[in-house]
């Protein structure tokens, strides 16, 4: 499959450099992706900018009529769109599929806000005065989006951006371009009007920060590391765009000493191991009080003994590949430095090299225990499936550990207390707390963001990510028939 550019409503025939699409699972080659260079992020723009002038005076509910189409049309090709998430990105398939589902369910989410879009009014200090304010879209709206989640995040950016009457420009992530293509190809059966979505395939460096310097481009709302992240607020600032960020996580599961340790134990499996450890939100500490903390390791290592690796497109496997080669490296790398740091290594460290895996990117899910809340492997975002054990004497120095990393996305604690879980939701200093359930999870109606290095204080989901697309529009209007000077005392 020979991938295309969708720009005002057609497939681009531009004869570009390539790159293979490879399957992490199997090595093997799925198609190529064009390398789109600054032109193609011009004509984009420009083809975005002549739709927005239309598409922002359509009337909301029948933007949001486009919306619920779009996510029929995802629900009817559900499963044929999780076997190519699964091919491109290696989750296994209950996973593909529930993340399809994330933009079905965003479809229609986002859809009733054309209905709602709410803005307020308020009383006048002036007599025969009425005040109201309004959300007003902002113009044009550069998407760029990850590969862990090459569907789900994408409609978090690209459905609340439609309802509220922008056109956007998309960069996916090269490593997972099959979904984007086939979210094109739902655009155009939908009718979605020319212009209004447009993607271009390439690399960061080249059409990244083309889109961001384009001066017809008035949001930036990116997804992905810390480090890019930073580069795009930067680069952002200097244009003075509105930048919305989210990054990393580095997310702890505390267990308490009167938790159920058993179902800790399952939430931390699913939050550490799940998608290969490659989410954001995605368990990589284990703060256990020392009471409970032989019996959560020998438990555990106990679960773990039923965790299957392979293709994800096995109904039986559990955990699938990591992206890459790249990625398989680095997580080798954080392992070794967690072993020279004096960390023990209780289970797992190594790159699965051999038949079956010799043709794919795998790596044994990780434990190390033993571990200090300074050391690299607790402070690093290693985005794999490596999970540290902190242990801990009480949940002041529980939160203590939890807060002292420099990102803020997830956290989560078990407990049976009341008072200690009302204590612990109001201390833990991240954008997303769960209780007595692991670190993943989000809801598409529910803001998703986080504090400190993993965001910039916008948010993706829930009706808070109108406030990234909108502008707020103050009215006034004065039927005295006379002049009336606010802030005037008289």
């Amino acid at each position: 499959m020979e991938l295309k550019n969708y720009i005002a409503g057609e497939w681009a025939k531009n004869e570009l450099q390539r790159m293979p699409i490879i399957n992490p699972a199997t090595g093997e080659q799925l198609g190529t992706v064009p390398l789109s260079t600054k032109t193609e992020i011009d004509v984009a723009v420009q083809a975005a900018k002549e739709a927005q002038k239309s598409w922002a005076l359509l009337p909301a509910p029948k933007r949001a009529d486009y919306l619920y189409e779009i996510g029929f049309k995802l629900k009817e090709k559900k499963e044929y769109l999780a076997q190519i998430l699964t091919k491109e990105m290696g989750k296994v398939i209950e996973e593909a599929r529930g993340e399809v589902q994330e933009g079905i369910d965003m479809a229609l989410y986002m859809a009733g806000e054309g209905r709602r879009l709410f803005g307020e009014t308020t009383p006048s200090e002036l007599t025969n005065k009425f005040a109201m304010s309004v959300r007003a879209p902002i113009g044009v709206v550069g998407l760029i989006t990850p590969w862990n989640f090459p569907i789900a995040i994408a409609t978090w950016k690209a459905f609340p951006a439609l309802v509220a009457g922008n056109t956007f420009v998309w960069k996916p992530s090269n490593e997972t371009p099959m979904m984007a293509y086939e979210l094109a190809k739902i655009f155009d059966e939908v009718g979605l009007p020319k212009g209004v979505a447009n993607i271009v395939f390439g690399t960061g460096p080249t059409i990244g920060t083309a889109m961001i310097e384009h001066p017809d481009v008035r949001v930036i709302s990116f997804t992905g590391s810390t480090a890019t992240g930073s580069k795009v607020a930067e680069l952002g600032g200097k244009h003075l765009k509105k930048i919305s960020l989210e990054m990393g996580g580095k997310n702890a599961v505390i267990v308490m000493d009167d938790a159920d340790v058993d179902l800790a134990v399952q939430g931390i499996v699913w939050s550490a191991f799940g998608t290969a450890g490659q989410r954001c939100t995605a368990c990589s500490r284990i703060i256990v009080h020392r009471d409970v903390k032989k019996e959560l390791e020998e438990k555990l290592l106990k679960e773990m003994q039923a965790i299957t690796i392979g293709d994800g497109l096995d109904p039986n496997v559990k955990v699938g590949p990591v992206i890459n080669r790249q990625a398989l490296e680095k997580i080798n790398h954080y392992v070794q430095l967690g072993k020279q740091e004096g960390a023990t290594l209780l289970t797992g460290g190594h790159i699965l090299a051999d038949a079956p895996y010799d043709k794919g990117f795998y790596f044994e899910p990780t434990v190390f225990t033993n571990v200090l809340p300074n050391m690299i492997i607790a402070q690093e975002e290693i985005f794999g499936p490596v999970v540290s054990i902190i242990e801990i004497d009480s949940l002041e120095q529980a939160i203590e550990v939890n807060n002292g990393v420099r990102f803020g996305l997830s956290s989560s604690i078990f407990s049976r207390n009341v008072n200690t879980i009302f204590k612990a939701q109001q201390l833990l200093d991240t954008g997303i707390v769960y209780v007595n359930a692991g670190t993943t999870g989000a809801e598409i109606h529910l803001p998703f963001g986080g504090t400190k290095g993993t965001g910039n204080g916008h948010r993706d989901s829930g009706q808070a990510a109108l406030d990234v697309y909108t502008e707020w529009k103050s009215i006034y209007v004065d039927y005295s028939g006379t002049l009336q000077r606010a802030q005037i005392d008289s």
